[in-house]
């Protein structure tokens, strides 16, 4: 009988991640219900020696080259095709039923297309890691922001978003969507090559009718942080020009040229904000995700009748502005 979970986790030279979140996440992950699988995109670091010498119950999908995040999964995903898929990053510890949890839930709720579990810190347990926290919202702008995280203040884990709820995106670190449902609305956008990416297949996912969820029942802790830090302009580059495709993307014509140019002014100030502080590689990240969101809008052609993103609230007001830090504060959100 084939199991009805495969747990992704999708690799390129990291051997060392391997070596230390990979035994936790085999001890924690019930063979019962879920099979563990690497897709490696090509290593040469000895990461398949390590699975083959150390591993020996990891199924592997070998990748002749690095296709990168989006396209590793999306291939991996057409490979397998298990009724639920998870895409664990490699940076992920798990703990005790993790994935019973998901499953179970996902299993009794069928209008359910993708789910998250609470994502916690390894590096401080008590704390919500940033990269999803306890699930994602898109506030009136398109600005990401989480229960657990507004910008860049993250809170404290003390039980008070452990209601499961629902949400707009859920991480892509550790994320459990029906592979049919993941297929038929297209999987990642491989042309955001990296941040947001989930984002926008989360939102693809609403757009089909379908819920997405945190179940923080379900826990995970998250080292995050990757290789690119806050103020690294790639980083900047990423963000600001993914956000703008995301928004293009999936807006309808009766609001998209409006909410563009809001964020284009918002955007402004923060080029303006790069350049007084004298950050000119940021501001100059700030101006090519402009340029190069214009060249690659001409291909999404297709847009949705449906605006998704709420009226309320504005993040950066409320953050900057009336200085609220928790998302338990914000007067108005989903």
């Amino acid at each position: 009988m084939n199991k009805p979970v495969a747990v992704i986790i999708l690799n390129w030279n990291g051997k060392s991640m391997l070596s230390r979140f990979l035994p936790e996440v085999v001890r924690t992950t019930d063979p019962a219900i879920a099979d563990v699988i690497v897709a490696d995109n090509g290593s040469d670091d000895g990461s398949m020696q390590l699975l083959e010498e150390k591993f020996p119950s990891v199924k592997v999908i070998r990748f002749d080259r690095n296709y990168g995040f989006a396209e590793g999964y999306n291939r991996a995903i057409a490979l397998t095709r298990y009724r639920y898929t998870v895409l664990l990053n490699s940076d992920v510890a798990t703990t005790e039923r993790w994935v019973n949890i998901l499953y179970d839930y996902m299993e009794s709720h069928p209008a359910t297309g993708a789910i998250q579990p609470k994502i916690l810190s390894v590096e401080q347990p008590d704390s919500f890691e940033y990269a999803g926290a306890s699930g994602g919202y898109l506030d009136c702008n398109g600005y990401p922001y989480c229960r657990g995280r507004l910008f860049d203040t993250v809170e404290s884990d003390i039980g008070q978003y452990d209601n499961v709820a629902e949400i707009f995106w859920a991480s892509g670190a550790a994320l459990m969507v029906r592979s049919d449902l993941y297929i038929k609305v297209g999987g990642l956008d491989a042309d955001f090559f990296a941040h947001m990416e989930e984002i926008d297949l989360c939102w693809r996912i609403r757009l089909a009718g379908q819920r997405i969820e945190v179940v923080p029942q379900s826990v995970v802790h998250h080292l995050g942080g990757g290789t690119l830090p806050a103020s690294n302009p790639r980083k900047t580059y990423l963000n600001f020009r993914n956000n703008l495709l995301l928004l293009h993307k999936n807006l309808p014509d009766s609001c998209r040229k409006k909410r563009l140019f809001i964020r284009r002014l918002y955007d402004t100030a923060a080029w303006a904000r790069f350049v007084v502080t004298l950050d000119f590689k940021n501001a100059g990240a700030v101006l090519r995700a402009h340029r190069d969101f214009r060249k690659m809008s001409r291909a999404y052609t297709s847009h949705p009748e449906v605006n998704l993103l709420p009226k309320r609230p504005n993040i950066l007001f409320d953050y900057f502005l009336r200085r609220i830090t928790t998302f338990s504060a914000l007067k108005q959100h989903p």
